[in-house]
């Protein structure tokens, strides 16, 4: 399979939208979570969807209460926190597992993808290139930020 293969229910509403939609973009595909240490990251997520958006960017955020249950229940609950916070645009999806057999499909497979072994905790981070064939994997102590000049190269 392949990345663009899987669809996702937006976080609100009833729409689904599919991976492929994204086909053409650089990725940065990240397991967040609204009541955990590394929240914050939120701000630098968006500064970085808004400054390379037009360039070809998207992040691709996808809530998860896998680790101590830092995530609200209600998805309207968690696209208000982000938003009011946070000032969120860029894409989120309804909460998903990031362990276990209900593992969010498309984070299993990048993982065998990139190599790695487990998401370790939320705000893993998995940078994708515009052809969806390289997959570049960095843990939650990595701030956005840190990652402007490797966005930046592939776009």
């Amino acid at each position: 399979m392949s990345i663009y293969d899987y669809t996702f229910e937006r976080l609100t509403g009833n729409e689904t939208e599919s991976i492929s939609n994204y086909q053409g973009k650089v990725l940065l595909i990240v397991n967040t979570a609204s009541k955990c240490g590394f929240t914050p990251q939120y701000e630098g997520l968006e500064s970085l969807y808004e400054r390379y958006k037009d360039q070809g960017f998207s992040v691709l955020g996808f809530p998860s209460d896998s680790f101590l249950k830092q995530e609200f229940a209600d998805s309207e609950k968690t696209a208000e926190f982000c938003k009011i916070n946070y000032g969120v645009t860029f894409p989120l999806f309804k909460k998903s597992k990031m362990k276990g057999k209900e593992m969010n499909p498309l984070f299993k497979e990048l993982l065998e993808l990139s190599g790695e072994k487990k998401i370790t905790w939320n705000f893993n981070k998995f940078l994708v290139n515009r052809q969806g064939d390289r997959f570049k994997y960095f843990g939650s102590r990595v701030e956005p930020e840190d990652l402007d000049k490797e966005i930046s190269a592939l776009l």
